[in-house]
């Protein structure tokens, strides 16, 4: 039900109540994640629920023909936690996938290049140790993330501080494959190198440049995952090869 209506006409129906929603509760691209809510809710089983909510592709092996993918964390058996604990298994999911290969990559990086110290301490093993050894309903209570925490900054930091809704600091993708990395992104997708390589479906991912220029927001890191293969290849071996 919630597929059957496109998402401009989920982001319609949402703006005709936007004005009633509390500055909290605000959402961004209505349409888009009611298809992800779609995603969702239609997973078996906890793990497949995380792994729809991380992944930009559905179905990475439609892209990439004739593949599988490879044993790893997201695909395999997780031990430790047991399958009807949702957060937590999320919880731990994060702390093998997310955290090690996205965040302390990318925010670290940056941080330390201006000699800020940003989540590192907070991976002291101790703390680590401890965070695990709290019940679930202190990390999340009345709907409220990171509840403990809340509670010990507000000994120190006034609450009207910390108390609002989350600032993202993406980097504007979506415009610079619009503007000025068009031409570079319109190289490295061209339907004749597609077809050469043979890595991916050409016609799956030409279908999503043509909805990213026409304006369609949600796509652009379904479409940088594939830049970035196509410019390492080309920097390091040229066309790619099927062995790769």
């Amino acid at each position: 039900m919630l597929e059957s209506m496109s998402e401009k006409s989920w982001d319609a129906l949402y703006g005709l109540f936007d004005f009633a929603v509390p500055k909290s509760h605000k959402i961004s691209h209505a349409g888009i994640k009611m298809h992800k809510l779609a995603e969702v809710i239609t997973a078996p089983n906890p793990d497949l629920i995380y792994r729809a909510l991380i992944s930009h592709w559905k179905s990475p092996c439609m892209v990439v023909p004739h593949s599988q993918e490879p044993d790893a964390v997201l695909t395999g058996e997780i031990g430790g936690v047991r399958a009807k604990d949702i957060e937590q298994r999320m919880m731990l999911l994060d702390g093998l996938t997310y955290l090690p290969d996205d965040i302390l990559v990318k925010v670290d990086r940056a941080a330390m290049s201006e000699s800020l110290e940003t989540r590192v301490p907070l991976l002291d093993h101790r703390v680590v140790e401890f965070a695990w050894r709290v019940p679930l309903k202190m990390k999340i209570k009345n709907g409220t993330g990171k509840w403990l925490l809340r509670k010990l900054l507000a000994k120190h930091v006034p609450q009207e501080l910390f108390e609002r809704p989350k600032m993202g600091f993406a980097i504007p993708l979506d415009s610079w494959l619009r503007g000025p990395l068009r031409d570079w992104a319109e190289d490295l997708l061209s339907k004749k190198r597609l077809n050469e390589e043979g890595i991916f479906d050409a016609s799956i991912i030409r279908r999503t440049w043509a909805r990213h220029l026409e304006g369609k927001p949600g796509v652009a890191h379904q479409l940088w995952d594939i830049l970035v293969y196509q410019s390492w290849s080309q920097a390091n071996s040229g066309p790619a090869s099927n062995s790769l």
